[in-house]
């Protein structure tokens, strides 16, 4: 027989929006519903973040000390033999189950959620149906994340083929892995294979890195070509052939026009990610959706007021730290009933390649679209700072970006460590403050932190160091 549950929250969605939104609701002591149909911890954990980072920490471990080795002596140290592909494999998911308790259905109840595994879809603007249980809430929020997006290529369906849903549970290293699209994720996991022992080719229909600022992504695109990855840019995928023995052929038209076949062992789409929406009946609950997700005003509100969206299913900024950040959002406008906006303008994101790449804000050519030639970019290289020449990792740089006014627009980096570079801006830019913040702290010496002073310092340079300043200097010397 069917049940009907009350609840103050009902939050559709175990991936981490929707983790956040509960554990918050429910620690402030709101009768709290999560419903998830899949694993808890959702993409992030299981099919994402986690395990690609732990993959990149496993592929790294397997070239570590190759910077010296022609660091002009003759390299005589014994050097580790290549890391087996079945123990990243086992790091992988040694990490993932490190995490998952504190995912867990068992955590969860422990902070006083109802939790249900079942597939959830709106009854009416009020009511979702899980399994055999009915769900009546004050406030709803839909957190169903997203999925890989798989371009209709002829042939593609017809065989095997990876996504990030699949790519992790292979336990042997691939022996030509053919990746379709140059995005974040392409590059990551072009970069893990490619050191733990694959052949890589990455073909991608605009060029690596679209969406990032050129001059910090050719940086990444340089050290994966240096380490033999193939990277073919503006290309267009005609057609997929697979074979009886499991291998495969990507047909691609060059930028020149001229057709050419890329044999392969095993093929990864990563060319997006569309919103997680199928099922949930939307329309019984009068929420306005698309293509590209569920539509939500400044407040994540939909056209529900008593529904919330956050995440990747609203199509917006699909990473997870953004998720938590509308979690918060969330919290503040169904339970404190306060009018809370989402209004963070850092929208930080990181490419965790090495070298890392890392932007907050506005990127150069996307602040020039907004302001104009009134914006001012100011450059730091990574090759001039001494901990860094240390450790022989110099390529990239930093690179700020001001508005007219004078306030910072947008800062990215490329280079070792940037996502850990970056997190001094973002105070920055949470707190309203500008550059001359960071050229007031003491960075210690030698880090790859003394970068974000340097960076700064040089908006004052020129003033700071100018004729106008050295005559009165000059001046003050008469006295």
């Amino acid at each position: 027989m069917a049940q009907t549950i009350k609840a103050d929250l009902c939050i559709i969605g175990g991936g981490s929006g929707g983790l956040y939104v509960a554990a918050g609701a429910a620690q402030l002591g709101a009768r709290t519903v999560l419903i998830e149909r899949g694993a808890m911890g959702g993409d992030c954990l299981n099919d994402g973040c986690v395990p690609s980072k732990a993959l990149l920490a496993a592929a790294k471990s397997a070239t570590a000390g190759a910077a010296f080795a022609d660091a002009g002596a003759p390299d005589t140290a014994p050097r580790p033999a290549p890391l087996p592909f079945a123990r990243a494999h086992a790091h992988v998911h040694e990490v993932i189950a490190s995490i998952a308790p504190h995912d867990s259905v068992e955590r969860f109840e422990g902070l006083g959620c109802t939790v249900i595994q079942a597939h959830a879809r709106f009854a009416d603007p009020r009511t979702v149906v899980a399994g055999d249980t009915r769900v009546r809430a004050r406030r709803f929020v839909v957190a169903t994340g997203s999925r890989p997006a798989v371009p209709a290529i002829p042939g593609l369906d017809d065989g095997p083929y990876l996504t990030n849903e699949t790519l992790f549970d292979l336990t042997a290293c691939p022996e030509h892995l053919i990746v379709l699209g140059a995005g974040p994720i392409g590059v990551e996991m072009a970069q893990a294979h490619r050191r733990l022992g694959a052949r890589v080719t990455v073909l991608e229909a605009d060029r690596a890195l679209n969406r990032e600022d050129p001059e910090l992504a050719q940086p990444v695109v340089d050290r994966l070509r240096a380490e033999g990855v193939a990277i073919h840019e503006r290309v267009r995928v005609d057609r997929v052939d697979h074979d009886r023995a499991g291998g495969v052929r990507v047909v691609v038209t060059d930028a020149d026009g001229r057709s050419r076949s890329i044999d392969g062992s095993h093929l990864l789409v990563a060319t997006g990610r569309r919103p997680t929406l199928d099922g949930l009946d939307l329309e019984a609950a009068g929420i306005d959706h698309g293509a590209e997700g569920i539509r939500v005003d400044a407040r994540l509100r939909t056209s529900n007021r008593r529904v919330f969206a956050i995440g990747d299913c609203t199509g917006g900024r699909q990473f997870t730290h953004m998720a938590g950040y509308e979690g918060g959002i969330v919290i503040r406008n169904a339970l404190f009933r306060l009018p809370a906006k989402a209004t963070d303008r850092s929208h930080p994101r990181v490419t965790y390649t090495e070298p890392e790449l890392a932007q907050a804000g506005l990127t150069e050519a996307e602040a020039r679209r907004r302001h104009g030639d009134r914006i001012r970019v100011f450059r730091a290289a990574m090759a001039d700072n001494d901990r860094a020449r240390a450790e022989r990792q110099g390529e990239g740089l930093a690179k700020l970006v001001l508005d007219p006014h004078g306030r910072i627009a947008g800062v990215g980096i490329a280079g070792a460590h940037a996502g850990e570079l970056l997190q001094p801006w973002l105070v920055a830019l949470s707190a309203g403050l500008g550059p001359k913040a960071l050229t007031a702290m003491i960075a210690p010496y030698p880090t790859l932190g003394e970068i974000n002073k340097r960076l700064a310092g040089l908006v004052y340079a020129d003033r700071l160091f100018s004729a106008k300043t050295r005559a009165l200097v000059r001046l003050l010397q008469k006295f």
